[in-house]
């Protein structure tokens, strides 16, 4: 008989906090671009436990990509429902699932959406039993600052959003799920998406952060590079290495390498907003985010070095965060 506890680890996309107690936050990120690449937003559905700020809450998170306008919209926990199994979240009167999100926000608020989206051809990250998901065996670990997972790496969208009175719709666009769940953020992190390339059905997924472990720390990283039907996995778990992370205040270059390719990544600052994101005690750390940025992408093969893709990818997500020194000093 599979337990709630053994079935979040192996679905880390549902809800794990049936059974949590503070410090604990749990939330979704979709990213929404339309098929003109005019219109982006990130919604940023979740559920905060710990006791500072508003207290224990739900949220639903707003950013407008273009303009830079955010919203943060509190709700009671009693206006919060999760299924046991599956991802199927229910904040107030908005709905949110792997395969499509309803939203009614409040009219009022800076930005007040409504309407409906669903998604298809969805990506999801390959798992196994063991590897369950973009963390891998880190999935197991109890206890851990913060667990990461990835719900869909790029799918097709269908439907129409309302913000502020407008019609916006998203038909024939691109979008991105994933999440996160635990104690709290990390102390420092750089984090990078976009699957707007030249080539269609590309996508790519980075980060690395600062990870507690064992009363000391290390720094910890996972990308993904989706190509042609193959996902280009480089992390902490494969054995792969950071061969360099130099971070300025225009941009990030940061290369990686396994025993047969190199990735090398530069990541192009933007202006952006700021997000709310969560600590051990509230929903009180900033984290400036942009949607803005582009990220060049070249991976190469070790033997030969032999080029097999250099494109640069448009509407990237882009948060870089925290005591930067404990990424770039390992």
């Amino acid at each position: 008989m599979i337990t709630p506890m053994l079935h979040t680890i192996l679905h880390p996309e549902g809800y794990h906090g049936h059974q949590a107690r503070p410090p604990f936050f749990e939330g979704w990120y979709y990213k929404l671009v339309d098929k003109t690449e005019q219109h982006r937003y990130a919604i940023i559905p979740g559920v905060s436990l710990n006791p500072g700020g508003d207290g224990p809450h739900a949220f639903v998170q707003v950013l407008d990509g273009v303009s830079g306008r955010t919203a943060y919209h509190v709700y009671p926990l009693t206006d919060f429902w999760a299924a046991d199994k599956g991802f199927y979240v229910r904040i107030g009167p908005n709905h949110f699932t792997a395969a499509s999100l309803k939203l009614d926000l409040p009219e009022d608020a800076s930005l007040a959406l409504k309407g409906e989206v669903a998604f298809y051809d969805m990506v999801p990250w390959p798992g196994t039993p063991l590897a369950p998901n973009i963390m891998s065996w880190y999935a197991w670990v109890p206890r851990m600052e913060c667990y990461h997972g990835v719900v869909s790496l790029d799918h097709g969208i269908h439907g129409t959003l309302n913000v502020n009175g407008q019609s916006l719709t998203f038909t024939e666009g691109r979008g991105y799920i994933e999440k996160d769940w635990g104690q709290s953020f990390p102390a420092a992190w750089i984090w990078t998406q976009t699957n707007h390339f030249k080539t269609p059905g590309v996508s790519l997924t980075a980060s690395v952060a600062h990870i507690p472990w064992l009363g000391g720390a290390f720094r910890g990283f996972i990308v993904g590079l989706l190509r042609d039907g193959i996902l280009y996995r480089f992390a902490t778990y494969t054995g792969a290495i950071i061969e360099k992370l130099d971070i300025a205040p225009d941009r990030v270059i940061w290369t990686l390498r396994d025993r047969l390719y190199r990735l090398q990544l530069t990541a192009h600052r933007q202006p952006g907003a700021d997000l709310q994101g969560p600590s051990r005690a509230a929903m009180d750390r900033r984290v400036p985010e942009t949607l803005q940025a582009t990220v060049n992408v070249t991976l190469t093969t070790l033997a030969g070095d032999r080029v097999l893709f250099a494109e640069t990818g448009r509407n990237a997500g882009l948060e870089i965060v925290g005591d930067l020194a404990t990424l770039t000093t390992e």
